[in-house]
């Protein structure tokens, strides 16, 4: 019974991590970057969430306005933030464009506690009340819980449908397959590859509003650790794979849960990080990832 507990918790908090690492993976498959301050965008979706849920409250119409919102200031910020930070570095050497992610990742966090309207002190997210359906003996499941699943399960067949049945997504594949040859055919590889950051962020977005109300708590620093493990959720299916990111979220997420409730919650995030040394050591290309051949 405490291991299909376990289970519930494991995938309601896969889910959440599934939604922040799809961002990672689609940024990475089309322009081969690791987008740092992908963490940190879900930080600016929950405040948004937590702006919007004071003014209206946590009934249905102000959860719903909340996630419009926030995915809409969430793909604003994506945009901008490929358009002023990113763009001008795509010919640099890769290098610089990770130097560029981890500063826009400082940025928004010191930026984020310099304002007097959020400021460094943490905050409750005025979320929805938190009600336990029981479902036999002491198995039980939240409604926040069925709400992340539920949601995240239509965002990410969303996606899936995005990329594989719309024009839009195949040009997101030629895109990733092959930029020059895509441009040559026609394709805004520009206009796609903002389009790439914005879709990612409204995921982060989501993520962050979700996130926050399973643990009502906002704070300039909360996209940190979420964000990592997404990235650690991203390498472990395969980074670049959209099923690979989905996949490794729920493993990282059950994983993480398991080691709270039968070891200790003290090493829940060494359990993450080890799990990304050991696939970098046993499968460097993820799960679901698949080798590539250079020429040289």
């Amino acid at each position: 019974m405490i291991v299909l507990q376990q289970l519930i918790n494991g995938v309601s908090l896969g889910s959440i991590y599934a939604l922040i690492a799809l961002g990672y993976t689609m940024v990475y498959g089309i322009v081969l970057l690791i987008n740092f301050a992908h963490g940190d965008i879900l930080m600016i979706g929950a405040y948004s969430g937590f702006f919007v849920l004071g003014a209206i409250g946590a009934g249905p119409l102000g959860m719903l306005l909340a996630f419009a919102v926030s995915m809409i200031i969430c793909a604003s910020f994506g945009i901008s933030i490929e358009r002023l930070a990113y763009r001008p570095l795509r010919a640099a050497p890769r290098l610089n464009s990770l130097i560029t992610a981890i500063a826009v990742s400082l940025i928004l966090e010191n930026g984020a506690r310099v304002l007097p309207f959020i400021g460094p002190n943490p905050r409750p997210f005025p979320g929805p009340k938190e009600v336990n359906i029981p479902l036999g003996g002491e198995l039980s499941v939240s409604n926040i819980q069925i709400i992340v699943v539920i949601l995240s399960a239509l965002l990410m067949l969303a996606l899936n449908y995005i990329i594989n049945y719309t024009r839009r997504g195949k040009a997101m594949r030629a895109v990733s397959f092959d930029m020059a040859a895509a441009s040559l055919m026609g394709v805004s590889v520009n206009g796609i590859i903002a389009f790439t950051f914005a879709m990612g962020s409204v995921l982060a977005a989501a993520g962050g509003v979700l996130y926050a109300s399973a643990y009502p708590r906002v704070d300039p620093l909360m996209g940190m650790m979420p964000g990592l493990k997404a990235f650690v959720a991203a390498v472990l299916g395969g980074i670049g794979s959209i099923p690979g990111a989905m996949l490794g979220g729920f493993i990282l997420g059950i994983a993480e849960t398991f080691t709270k409730g039968f070891i200790s919650s003290q090493f829940s995030d060494a359990i993450s990080f080890s799990i990304l040394i050991i696939v970098l050591l046993i499968r460097p290309t993820g799960i679901l990832g698949r080798k590539t051949r250079v020429k040289v």
